[in-house]
């Protein structure tokens, strides 16, 4: 019997261990910017040698990294934030073009600006959108290389920057994840294998990184009681959200962001209160598939917005959408393979009723904070 109690002890210490760590995850990031990532977006378009860039890039931490004053990074309304791209384009534009290149044929290619700067929202960030003409000099038939070292860790605003680049040049369509390791991309030196690492990599990072996801599949697993029900729900899921993860990511479908994420936190909360509510029968009974295929559909296309793929009809980029999707798939089933077997040892401790509860909280309380953040108020 005293071995059963440390048994219990150890198991429900884990389990409040693990509570405590998805806990941290989802505090609001502290002031210091070195403790935040960020993704830069380009768009690369030809016909011929030269190009079009077009890149969407974090307000505030563009307006930081150009050593611009606070009056400049800290606008928050749109009319300022464009005024001050404005007032500041010579700075902006020599911050960007040193830290974004083209070549073409190993050339340097000359960038000049073109057409005003934006700023455009992609959740409740702010991002400016900038526009590059790069005049490119060889004869045709050459090959591009695309660079970014745009807020690199040293600059300390943040880290692990990565830019999600999407190109239609030099006969090819289709798209990269740069960063510090691999900062260039060789259009006509890029193997498929190297294609479907990156967004391999990209989508494992995604659910692994992604509080929300990953308190969602523990709501499920802390419900499931047995090895079935894990399999059962677990593929449920991922049929529901590859089916729009990949219906989005192509542009067949198209709901906003302000709409996604608050649904995506109430899909948790529906889950984690069903967990404290139930009794010791599977606590979703009958409606346990119906509700998690339903909310995976809500989160293929929260998937979607983080890969940022819309290109309808652009069939050329699914081996991107597709290795970023088996990414999403791999690291959930370590994600189950790690958890459930402690959920199982924990269900035959004397502890299991009241554990429910101390893991189930937590999740609840978080969600209900994430989903009134996430809900657009008026301005």
């Amino acid at each position: 019997m005293p071995r059963r109690r440390r048994l219990s002890a150890v198991v429900v210490l884990a389990a409040v261990i693990l509570c405590g760590v998805l806990a941290d995850l989802v505090r609001p990031a502290p002031a210091a910017a070195h403790d935040a990532t960020t993704t830069a977006h380009a768009e690369v378009t030809g016909t011929g040698a030269n190009v079009r860039v077009v890149l969407d890039l974090e307000y505030d931490l563009l307006m930081k990294s150009a050593w611009l004053y606070a009056e400049a990074y800290e606008a928050k309304e749109r009319a300022e934030q464009l005024r001050q791209l404005t007032l500041n384009r010579d700075a902006v534009t020599d911050y960007v073009t040193r830290r974004f290149a083209v070549a073409y044929d190993g050339k340097p290619c000359a960038p000049t600006t073109a057409g005003d700067a934006d700023v455009r929202l992609r959740g409740k960030t702010a991002f400016a959108v900038l526009t590059f003409a790069y005049a490119c000099q060889g004869e045709a038939g050459g090959a591009h290389a695309i660079s970014s070292a745009l807020f690199p860790d040293a600059e300390s605003f943040v880290h692990s920057t990565k830019t999600m680049v999407r190109y239609d040049i030099d006969g090819e369509t289709s798209s990269a994840v740069l960063d510090a390791r691999n900062p260039t991309l060789r259009i006509s030196e890029r193997p498929a294998s190297h294609q479907v690492g990156e967004f391999f990599l990209l989508g494992a990072e995604h659910l692994a990184f992604g509080p929300d996801h990953v308190l969602f599949l523990l709501a499920l697993l802390i419900g499931a009681r047995r090895l079935r029900d894990v399999v059962v729900t677990a593929s449920a899921f991922t049929v529901a959200h590859s089916i729009t993860f990949l219906l989005a990511a192509m542009g067949v479908v198209d709901v906003p962001g302000e709409i996604v994420e608050p649904v995506i936190a109430a899909s948790i909360i529906v889950v984690a209160v069903a967990n404290l509510l139930g009794r010791e029968e599977d606590r979703l009974g009958k409606w346990r598939l119906p509700i998690v295929f339903a909310f995976g559909l809500i989160h293929g296309l929260g998937f979607a917005g983080a890969l940022d793929i819309k290109a309808s009809g652009s069939w050329q980029l699914l081996l991107s959408l597709l290795s970023f999707n088996v990414g999403i798939e791999v690291t959930q089933l370590v994600i189950i393979a790690l958890l459930f077997p402690l959920l199982v040892l924990l269900r035959r401790t004397s502890a299991a009723r009241w554990a429910v509860a101390v893991m189930s909280v937590p999740i609840v309380a978080v969600s209900l904070y994430w989903f009134f953040d996430r809900i657009p108020l008026p301005l």
